[in-house]
């Protein structure tokens, strides 16, 4: 499967948060290696990785680490959180802006933090 088939698979509204945040990380990253690892839309760096994926009634943000997202959980407080992922309910607005600190920390962590 492509990450195309992916995203053709997922629900309208999800696709197109999931596509938003795809061309985000592929913007600031133009060189990043794509691929469906972990059955999911990753991306990697030689420095680290994120990845998002279509749940049921929300998208998940990867990275992987808490110290990642840290910023963005004291921005969004109301946004459901992980350990190292957020969790954008279809109903939650979502400003796919508000995740560049995020890509960015976790795309250049420290390859011995991996």
């Amino acid at each position: 499967m492509s990450i195309e088939n992916y995203l053709n698979r997922a629900d309208p509204v999800r696709a197109q948060r999931l596509n938003a945040v795809i061309k985000k990380i592929t913007a600031l990253y133009p060189d990043v290696v794509a691929s469906l690892e972990y059955k999911m839309p990753t991306f990697r760096t030689e420095n680290g990785w994120v990845a998002v994926a279509n749940q049921k009634n929300y998208i998940s943000f990867y990275t992987c680490s808490a110290e990642h997202i840290a910023d963005f959980k004291k921005q969004y407080p109301s946004v459901k959180t992980g350990k190292g992922c957020i969790n954008f309910k279809d109903s939650d607005e979502m400003d796919v802006n508000a995740l560049e600190n995020a890509i960015h920390s976790a795309l250049n962590h420290s390859p011995q933090h991996r």
